[in-house]
């Protein structure tokens, strides 16, 4: 359906609102055929990013180039991209097959040549046969591919998802980015995807970009950044972490030997030098057992059963950590004092 997958460049992008900078000088590069999600918290400047990549903003300074051609002061209609909506923006009064159509009955083409390739691309979603129906007659998660079939049948460089999932149930959300994942990855399009939920962009990504204060924080694979956060804003934000106060006593190599509390751990080093630090700990790399003394101990306060886990609040002398244990067939009550051990994997020294 996309015959040529363009690349994305943001060099030195700066946008202004009066006296507010929502972007501050932006580089980034998405790769032919690949995905990439910026991910922030709101107010980040995700939104606008993606807004002036489809011209629907235009950057204060510095420069947009698709497939190598600079695009920076080209509206929107010349910039061979499409864009899917959070809200769908499906017209309630036609069916599925007109919606895909419309926009290419717009471009000119012929209505017989339209409704052809409106049919292949409601095939590519997964909706053929249900061209005649209104919107109304399809559920959240078909309306949604109603709408990537209406982008992706005008054959953009880029296909824009802005928050595309942010109207399904939780259900469906992981039905329906499973299905545009599996989409991109077999029609290999360049796609820029907006969205401020973590699991979101984990699952759908080839790389995730996160945004904090109009700026880059960090950028890299999903697994990069889940597992080397450069910061403790990264480490929070990119699925639970608790942030624990370690000394590294010990650099061999590729790894550090830190120890917390008195309990020694080795953890991948990551450029870093002896002297005090922080690590981020997965709430699911902490083991808990009762103990009435040990190196690195606390006491249970809270214990929430949520079927095939148990989450934990422990008390420590470093602060509260947050435990995710799949041990429901041993519960630990409020107020059992603790021996608390780590894994080998969820656990890195942050870099700041």
């Amino acid at each position: 359906m996309i015959h040529s997958p363009g690349s994305v460049v943001f060099q030195n992008v700066r946008k202004t609102f009066g006296a507010f900078t929502a972007i501050h000088d932006l580089s980034l590069t998405v790769e032919p055929g690949t995905l990439v999600t910026l991910l922030g918290p709101s107010g980040c400047g995700k939104t606008t990013t993606l807004r002036i990549l489809a011209g629907l903003e235009h950057p204060t300074s510095g420069r947009i180039l698709i497939g190598g051609k600079d695009v920076t002061m080209l509206p929107a209609n010349e910039r061979d991209v499409s864009m899917v909506f959070q809200s769908y923006a499906l017209f309630p009064h036609m069916t599925s097959l007109d919606n895909v159509a419309y926009g290419l009955e717009s471009s000119g083409l012929s209505k017989k040549d339209a409704r052809q390739k409106a049919e292949h691309g409601l095939e590519l979603v997964g909706l053929a046969g249900m061209g005649r129906r209104l919107p109304a007659e399809l559920s959240g998660g078909q309306q949604q591919r109603v709408a990537v079939a209406r982008a992706l049948v005008l054959e953009p460089q880029v296909l824009l998802l802005d928050e595309p999932l942010s109207n399904l149930d939780a259900r469906l959300r992981r039905r329906v980015r499973t299905e545009i994942r599996e989409l991109q990855q077999r029609l290999q399009f360049t796609a820029v995807y907006v969205t401020h939920d973590q699991d979101e962009a984990l699952a759908v990504s080839d790389k995730i970009i996160v945004m904090k204060d109009g700026e880059i924080a960090q950028a890299g694979s999903p697994r990069e950044l889940y597992e080397a956060p450069a910061s403790t804003f990264i480490a929070d934000f990119i699925g639970e972490a608790n942030v624990v106060p370690c000394e590294i006593i010990d650099i061999s190599g590729a790894h550090a030997t830190v120890s917390i509390e008195g309990l020694r751990h080795v953890v991948p080093a990551r450029g870093a030098k002896t002297g005090r630090g922080k690590l981020a700990v997965r709430p699911s790399a902490i083991t808990v057992e009762p103990a009435e003394s040990a190196a690195f101990s606390g006491r249970i306060s809270h214990a929430a059963y949520l079927g095939d886990h148990i989450e934990y609040e422990a008390e420590t002398s470093g602060g509260t950590l947050f435990i995710v244990d799949p041990s429901v067939d041993r519960p630990l009550a409020p107020g059992t004092q603790v021996a608390i051990g780590l894994k080998n994997r969820g656990i890195a020294i942050i870099a700041e």
